[in-house]
């Protein structure tokens, strides 16, 4: 075990597990949690050795997403979103001096990073962008309807999207990073959800200024096809694993608690336990398998930007999220009106709630219609082990 991945257990099983049922109950901001992980130093862990940071890999943190998850999925998914962001910067940054100091920053004093890549108006699609950087003699400024910001009021920076110009088409994007005190967020819609409450993700009128210097300087495109879209579906199917491992912890409890009371009966729960524990480990392979296949491909743009790779990645973000919902559902058949309940050690409610946010985020329709786009100009591979 890591010292990080130890870390991360820690702060999951002493502090997050112990606030989750008031982030959710209130929708507030893990605030106890964050400030665990800030303190140990895990926000800044992706940041190379060249610019003050420890190197860790993204194996690391989806490791701890994973641990996270398991406690409060609020938490891991501010975690997850921040990491995201935080590999945009590291991959992409280039040797602009603003960046290299930024990212030193990210170390040193353990910043928080938001995102606003939703735009109102593009029927959520993140590759499309309506706002634009409005430059002028080395500055810019950027206005923004977002529809939703994560945890916005608590971070200390927000990458967002734009044109890269006034007169750009919607596809020709970048990426700019917003010191939060540089930001102005009108608030436009509260978040009051099923589940994932803690994350905050209300939606705000973003303005900004700043100098150019802060846009990264690689084309969005290709920042999302080589880092943001793997990096998300890796982080997320590891938190999501998290939820669903204790799901059937907890369920798996069950039945050991009934099979105590009821010697010599077998448990009603055990097999659907077999079936969905099963399941559990599909869903853990699945995700080992593209954390695997990243790692074998970072080195290439060429295979990182290719169809083959998306498409993999876009149906690991599908079957993980559709097997955490069955996962979950299963372990509450299994506890019975014991996970149903709220007040009980089997209750699975909340994490039930927090399941079915998997399926909606990022649209599993939106990325199953772009994996049929992509599979029409896909070649026809009959051999089996090529």
């Amino acid at each position: 075990m890591t010292p990080w991945l130890a870390a991360a257990r820690a702060v999951g099983s002493e502090i997050a597990g112990r606030y989750a049922d008031d982030v959710d109950s209130r929708a507030r901001f893990p605030a106890e949690s964050l400030a665990a992980l800030k303190e140990r130093g895990l926000l800044g862990i992706l940041v190379p050795v060249s610019a003050g940071g420890p190197a860790a890999d993204i194996a690391d943190v989806v490791a701890i997403c994973h641990e996270l998850g398991r406690h409060c999925a609020s938490t891991a998914m501010i975690y997850a979103m921040h990491q995201i962001q935080v590999a945009c910067i590291v991959r992409h940054a280039g040797t602009s001096p603003w960046q290299q100091a930024f990212m030193q920053r990210l170390v040193h004093e353990q910043l928080l990073l938001a995102s606003a890549t939703t735009e109102t108006g593009v029927g959520g699609d993140v590759r499309s962008s309506v706002c634009a950087l409005e430059e002028r003699r080395g500055s810019f400024r950027l206005t923004k309807q977002t529809p939703v910001i994560s945890y916005a009021e608590n971070c200390d920076a927000i990458l967002a999207t734009a044109r890269r110009t006034a007169q750009s088409p919607a596809s020709d994007q970048r990426l700019v990073v917003i010191p939060r005190a540089d930001a102005i967020l009108e608030l436009q819609e509260n978040w009051n959800t099923l589940g994932m409450r803690g994350t905050c993700s209300n939606g705000y009128r973003l303005v900004a200024e700043g100098e150019m210097g802060q846009v990264l300087p690689e084309a969005y495109a290709d920042i999302s096809a080589q880092t943001m879209l793997p990096m998300s579906h890796l982080v997320w199917g590891g938190l999501w694993l998290g939820i669903a491992s204790e799901a059937l912890s907890r369920a798996r409890a069950f039945v050991r608690a009934e099979a105590k009371r009821k010697p010599g009966a077998p448990p009603a729960g055990a097999g659907r336990l077999a079936q969905a524990t099963g399941e559990l480990q599909s869903m853990k392979s699945d995700l080992l398998s593209c954390l695997h296949q990243y790692e074998q491909a970072r080195a290439s743009e060429d295979v990182l930007s290719g169809i083959p790779f998306a498409v993999a990645m876009n149906n690991l973000k599908i079957l993980s999220s559709e097997k955490l919902v069955r996962i979950v559902g299963q372990a509450m058949l299994i506890c019975g009106l014991e996970g149903y309940r709220n007040d009980s050690v089997f209750s699975i409610g909340r994490l039930l709630r927090d399941a079915h946010s998997a399926v909606v985020m990022v649209s599993n329709d939106r990325i199953a219609a772009n994996n049929a786009n992509l599979g029409l100009v896909l070649r026809d591979d009959p051999e089996l082990l090529a």
